[in-house]
């Protein structure tokens, strides 16, 4: 691959994808468009950029597929979920008496694991959720994945990351060697295509949203536009998770993060005009006002 080469996926991927590649990352593009370009029968990258180049729409979409990272597991890194089981979800019962609805937004949910945690998380609360209407929307950019999402099946490998054997007997059932989600789980999940570079006020209003390791491979300036975004589309007393390796510091001042909880933001009242709800514990408003 030629520099001229590298500079023009760079550029590519970022305006597609808001994929942020450094100039020392071409082993990476390497790595993962060789198998790409042999696949559909060229003899390597530079005849793959060719192709995208004179409007190969097909093999465009391939390429952002397969440079986006789909790494994900139930359960991942568990404190947000420790979060959502201990603080978000007593919450929302509370604050949500009245109107008996939720709406919960996996960014970014790669193959289905994270919404699908969620939904886990829900259930497991049982009759506290009766009659309420529960909405969790899963968005991806790879139509791939969420394919995959969709049908709910995982391998062994993929149920022992993270899922407590608890779990796996009480909400998945074995056919082979592979495993499904029961239907009543894959039904409380809504998948749908997005690019979080494109608007998404038509997803409407949440009062949760996770939205992890994706802002990681994008600049500031989008990362700011992404969050300002986002503030529009939750509630005043809604949440934002992120990764562990993310923050609103130094980038926005829509959220702030909540002190005593790692990874877990509110909106800023004095940003964004609306007071602060009651879903939080007063102690932890507290920590968030200082």
């Amino acid at each position: 691959m030629t520099p001229t080469d590298y500079d023009y996926l760079r550029k590519f991927l970022k305006e597609r994808s808001g994929l942020d590649l450094s100039p020392d990352k071409q082993y990476l593009v390497e790595s993962r468009l060789l198998p790409l370009a042999r696949k559909a029968s060229l003899p390597g990258i530079p005849d793959l950029v060719l192709k995208i180049r004179n409007g190969d729409g097909r093999l465009a979409t391939d390429v952002v597929e397969a440079m986006t990272t789909n790494e994900t597991f139930f359960y991942r890194d568990k404190i947000p979920f420790d979060h959502l089981r201990e603080t978000i979800l007593p919450g929302l019962l509370r604050a949500r008496a009245a109107r008996k609805s939720l709406r919960i937004w996996s960014a970014a949910s790669s193959t289905g694991q994270e919404p699908y945690s969620i939904a886990m998380c829900v259930k497991e609360m049982g009759a506290a959720f009766a009659g309420w209407r529960i909405e969790i929307v899963a968005t991806d950019l790879s139509q791939e994945v969420l394919e995959k999402s969709k049908a709910g099946i995982y391998s062994q490998f993929e149920v022992q990351r993270g899922l407590p054997i608890q779990h796996l007997m009480k909400y998945f059932t074995q056919s082979g060697e592979v495993w499904q989600l029961n239907a009543d789980i894959r039904a409380m999940v809504q998948f749908r295509q997005l690019n979080l570079l494109q608007d998404f006020s038509h997803l409407g209003t949440f009062d949760v949203i996770f939205c992890r390791n994706v802002l990681i491979y994008f600049d500031q300036d989008t990362k700011a536009v992404i969050f300002e975004r986002m503030a529009k589309g939750m509630e005043a007393d809604g949440t934002l998770l992120l990764g562990a390796a993310e923050s609103v510091v130094g980038i926005t001042d829509v959220f702030r993060p909540i002190t005593e909880r790692r990874g877990l933001y509110q909106l800023n009242p004095a940003r964004s005009g609306r007071p602060m709800g009651g879903l939080m514990p007063p102690s932890l408003k507290i920590a968030a006002a200082r």
